[in-house]
């Protein structure tokens, strides 16, 4: 992927900053932080989407991504962390090679995610489940 920036910076041919990397994937600081510290996680092979991630990469990705969150919690006096991977343009993923968000959080650091609440009418959750569980099983199938 000759074009993909995340993949430049793997190769070195784009500067970042380091924060983590292994045989399968590659931490370095957002360049547009949500807070300071916001790191991304990214496996070293291209992969547009999170579901073409092998499991032992992907695996790795958030174990990565949990422990630079509490070095970011301990380190820079933060409360909390989010974990945040969007998969696909609709979901807000801007980069195409999945990434692995790490956002530092403090409880008064005036960012809001801005998720609205549904409601499942009578029976419609059970509908719902039954069509993803289906779908798993099919997959797993194959």
């Amino acid at each position: 992927m000759g074009e993909c920036i995340f993949c430049k910076i793997i190769k070195g041919e784009i500067p970042s900053c380091k924060i983590y990397e292994d045989d399968l994937v590659y931490a370095f600081l957002d360049i547009g932080p949500i807070n300071f510290g916001h790191t991304l996680v990214i496996p070293k092979e291209h992969h547009e989407s999170s579901a073409t991630i092998p499991e032992a990469t992907a695996g790795r990705m958030f174990r990565i991504g949990s422990r630079i969150g509490v070095a970011l919690k301990r380190e820079l006096d933060y409360e909390a962390f989010n974990l945040h991977l969007a998969d696909g343009t609709a979901a807000g993923q801007v980069v195409m090679h999945a990434h692995l968000h790490v956002i530092p959080r403090g409880v008064e650091d005036g960012f809001h995610w801005n998720w609205r609440q549904l409601r499942y009418g009578d029976g419609e959750a059970a509908a719902v489940a039954e069509k993803i569980v289906k779908r798993l099983a099919a997959a797993a199938a194959k």
